[in-house]
């Protein structure tokens, strides 16, 4: 990776371990820290997540969350869309759309309930 300006989310996680393993349904790689088992680190491309434990965590209260900008959102869609996760309820993953702020976008609640919205600007 060239050096660059870079930000990277990091989420509550009731079970490292569930949270790697959805995640790895998702197509990224990585897993619990080496040095720290409560903390994963997980990558898919240049995306990159953390996660820390936070067992107290409630799925359907939970107001974490992030957005990630990608060149090819389509691409990512395809990709999650072979882990077959429901349209409702906690995980789920929506639809793709285009919305009307020039985004085309779709939105992924993991386990633990933190939101993941995932777009690319759309080319006008």
């Amino acid at each position: 990776m060239q050096n660059c300006n870079l930000a990277i989310p990091t989420l509550p996680s009731k079970s490292i371990a569930a949270t790697v393993a959805f995640y790895r349904r998702l197509g990224f790689e990585g897993g619990a820290h080496e040095f720290d088992a409560s903390y994963a680190i997980l990558r898919l491309g240049t995306i990159e997540l953390h996660f820390f434990g936070h067992e107290e965590i409630v799925p359907a209260q939970s107001s974490a969350g992030c957005y990630i900008r990608v060149l090819d959102v389509e691409e990512i869609y395809r990709g999650f869309s072979l882990s077959e996760l429901p349209k409702h309820g906690i995980p789920r993953m929506d639809a793709l759309e285009e919305k009307p702020w020039g985004l085309k976008e779709f939105a992924v609640v993991d386990l633990d309930g933190n939101l993941l919205r995932i777009g690319q600007i759309i080319e006008k």
